[in-house]
């Protein structure tokens, strides 16, 4: 394996356990499971639990993949599939640059993972067959995305019923309102 892989699949997979386990355990300074998923909460990933643990899941699982090497193309499909969320859901919004709280470290996670795609082999990594692979996880990854966003629509509680009626002018009165009860 080149050494500049090796230092990318290493660091790379080092942060990605790290900030899982900092959603999952509050380890490294985090703020840890129940406020991730309050968090989760006020963004819309709905139920906050859930989300928050399948995404501590995705990054401390991935990254661990990544770092030991074993499973690379699934490692990043979930990885890529959390930036993703991370983007559309917190930092999209910002706009690109990180000083504004924006998605360019998401979108350099995502970059790395997906050039780690490839499934370590002895001297294979880096090869012009690799393509296939990061082509793979991240439509995997887009995948994965989507499943988080309907899976937050379908935790949301349902729209509370319109319990006034309208009148001819189209507003909501209390004559209109007696006359459906």
């Amino acid at each position: 394996m080149r050494p500049g892989l090796t230092a990318l699949r290493t660091i790379v997979g080092a942060l990605f356990v790290g900030h899982g386990t900092q959603k999952l355990f509050g380890w490294f300074e985090g703020n840890g499971l129940e406020a991730t998923a309050q968090f989760f909460e006020g963004i819309g990933l709905r139920p906050g639990r859930r989300h928050a643990l399948a995404a501590g899941a995705a990054e401390t699982g991935g990254g661990a993949l990544l770092l030991l090497g074993r499973a690379n193309p699934f490692a990043a499909a979930v990885l890529t599939a959390t930036m993703l969320t991370a983007i559309r859901r917190v930092h999209l919004q910002n706009g690109p640059w990180a000083t504004k709280g924006g998605y360019e470290y998401n979108l350099v996670l995502i970059a790395a993972a997906l050039a780690l795609a490839a499934p370590s082999h002895r001297g294979r990594e880096g090869g012009e067959r690799d393509w296939p692979w990061a082509l793979g996880a991240l439509l995997a990854g887009v995948a994965g995305a989507a499943g988080a966003e309907l899976a937050a629509r379908a935790g949301q509680p349902p729209a509370a019923p319109e319990t006034a009626a309208r009148n001819g002018t189209g507003q909501a009165g209390e004559g209109a309102a007696a006359s459906t009860s």
